[in-house]
């Protein structure tokens, strides 16, 4: 019994790899191939489990949207040192918003802080710097964000898995194709989810029975901070650099600046 099992995974396996190099084979560096792309990615998608009615409701009429690929090579401002790019993403209206908003939720925050044990100065920070306190959100169909970027050659693979993960959320019932507006490259939320995040960490803190990073406040901070919990956050420790704290602010962003500038932030919001 134990050889069919092995001999079953690794028949799984193989298939899983056999249909991944078939999606990674028909990517393209233009809009030419897109359509028979996306038709295959259809068939897949309900291989994979995501039911008929999800597939045509997230994917008909999707286009490809030649802004995104330029967006995506055109990202030069995680090669700037730290002065230069906190000088550019931060302004005292983060510092001064940052504080009034922590104590106009100061309740909300409490709990948080109590559930996750983060606390209010990190989750701001983050949040002002994601979409200026969710103003800021995006405007671009992450649909069709995601299943451009996952056609496209340079990151085929990492968005296929993305786009994936999106039509999992409209499955599971939180949120409807056209409400997942985001960012270029299909982050959601108050405070830019990737879609595989969101389903790992997101969390209905609102309790209406859905888990919505755009218009729920509750939600899209209390999410913020499980996610920093699930990579290890320590309540009630520094976040500085050295820190074991520090250290998880780099699985919200990999760049340096940009996890300094979360650090900083912090430490000016809670001053």
């Amino acid at each position: 019994m134990a050889g069919r099992k092995t001999l079953l995974a690794i028949t799984a396996m193989v298939f899983a790899l056999v249909a991944g190099d078939a999606l990674a084979a028909r990517c393209g560096n233009s809009g030419a191939g897109f359509n028979r792309w996306l038709a295959d990615f259809k068939r897949e998608a309900v291989r994979a489990g995501i039911s008929q009615r999800v597939v045509n409701s997230a994917l008909r009429g999707v286009t490809y949207d030649r802004s995104v690929i330029r967006l995506d090579r055109n990202q030069k401002h995680f090669r700037l040192s730290f002065q230069e790019f906190y000088s550019r993403r931060v302004s005292n209206l983060h510092i001064t918003k940052g504080r009034s908003l922590i104590r106009q939720n100061a309740s909300l925050f409490r709990k948080i802080e109590q559930r996750y044990g983060v606390p209010s100065e990190v989750i701001v920070a983050i949040w002002g710097l994601e979409t200026s306190f969710g103003a800021n959100t995006g405007n671009k169909s992450s649909i069709r964000s995601l299943a451009t970027l996952a056609y496209d050659c340079r990151r085929s693979d990492f968005f296929t898995n993305e786009l994936m993960a999106a039509l999992q959320i409209v499955q599971r019932g939180d949120m409807s194709p056209s409400q997942m507006v985001g960012a270029w490259a299909g982050e959601l939320g108050q405070t830019q989810f990737l879609a595989t995040s969101y389903l790992k960490f997101a969390v209905d803190f609102d309790g209406n029975g859905r888990r919505d990073l755009i218009r729920s406040r509750p939600d899209a901070l209390a999410s913020t901070a499980n996610y920093l919990k699930a990579y290890g956050w320590r309540a009630g420790q520094s976040w500085q650099p050295g820190t074991h704290n520090y250290a998880v602010l780099s699985k919200w962003n990999k760049a340096k600046v940009y996890q300094q500038t979360i650090a900083v932030l912090a430490d000016k919001i809670g001053g």
